[in-house]
């Protein structure tokens, strides 16, 4: 198909980005390997060079919104950085049928999370929404003589940081696992294992894409890129675009609305994925 008619579904993907903090590897390398007929280890690269500019700018975009935990981002990439690096070499191991099939039932697992979470009414309804601007990041927390301070606060700050370095390299895993920007399980673990609100995970997750990004696309450096850099080039400019656009739209929709639009993204690519790969397993 025509570069001209594919080009502007590279703004959907800069969309989901922006205004949901996923979803852009998982639309895109799709849209390159059936719509443009590039060879599946072409697309994952090019993929994550589109995924990880068109982060850059969606974070440039969150940033005046106050909604970015750079910090939090960068210890959680950086945490995350061998788990990845473990489950890209899982990976290739694997019989690809099987890999996409565990892949949808993960994003069935998450999205039915999301959505419970997305149906109970808001806790502590007045109160700072943990992992909100106004609670401390725990990278500052690390420093903080208040982590040194009373035994239960001690506690609570070990425990709040086991969580946080556990999840981080299980997203890591997953990240490499799948070969994706890793945004479809940044959010969610950032919502549910560490209690930041919808829109600084969706914000802070894009930090985590930036770096998850770049270190599968040094781990492929070794190798040789393989690039087409006229279509990478055009896709990258609108999904930046669209990803810039996609950030207000997510600063005016109300969390819930976010976690349900996540979700069901989710469910649909789930179930795309288990029909292409089901009936090879049996085959």
């Amino acid at each position: 198909m025509s570069l001209l008619f594919v080009a502007p579904l590279a703004t959907v993907v800069g969309l989901s980005l922006g205004a949901l903090g996923g979803g852009g590897a998982i639309l895109m390398v799709p849209i390159l390997v059936y719509l443009l007929n590039q060879p599946p280890s072409a697309a994952t690269t090019g993929s994550l060079v589109i995924v990880g500019l068109s982060s850059l700018a969606g974070i440039a975009s969150h940033w005046k919104s106050g909604n970015v935990r750079l910090k939090d981002g960068l210890v959680f990439g950086a945490a995350g950085v061998m788990g990845s690096l473990i489950g890209s070499r899982l990976s290739v191991l694997t019989q690809p049928e099987i890999l996409m099939t565990a892949f949808a039932v993960l994003m069935l697992v998450v999205a039915i999370l999301m959505f419970r979470k997305s149906r109970r009414p808001a806790a502590g309804a007045g109160k700072p929404a943990a992992g909100s601007a106004t609670s401390p990041p725990i990278a500052d927390s690390a420093t903080s003589p208040r982590s040194t301070g009373r035994p239960a606060d001690r506690a609570a700050f070990t425990k709040k940081l086991a969580i946080f370095i556990v999840t981080a390299t299980g997203v890591g895993l997953l990240t490499g696992f799948f070969g994706v920007g890793g945004g479809f399980a940044v959010v969610p673990a950032l919502v549910l294992a560490l209690g930041f609100s919808m829109p600084t995970a969706v914000a802070t997750s894009l930090v985590v894409i930036v770096i998850n990004s770049a270190t599968a696309l040094a781990g492929r450096a070794a190798t040789g890129l393989e690039i087409d850099w006229v279509v990478i080039g055009v896709f990258s400019v609108l999904a930046a675009i669209g990803s810039v656009i996609g950030s207000r739209i997510g600063q005016r929709v109300a969390p819930q609305h976010l976690s349900l639009a996540f979700s069901a993204m989710m469910v649909l690519v789930a179930c795309y994925v288990l029909a292409m790969n089901v009936p090879l397993l049996f085959a």
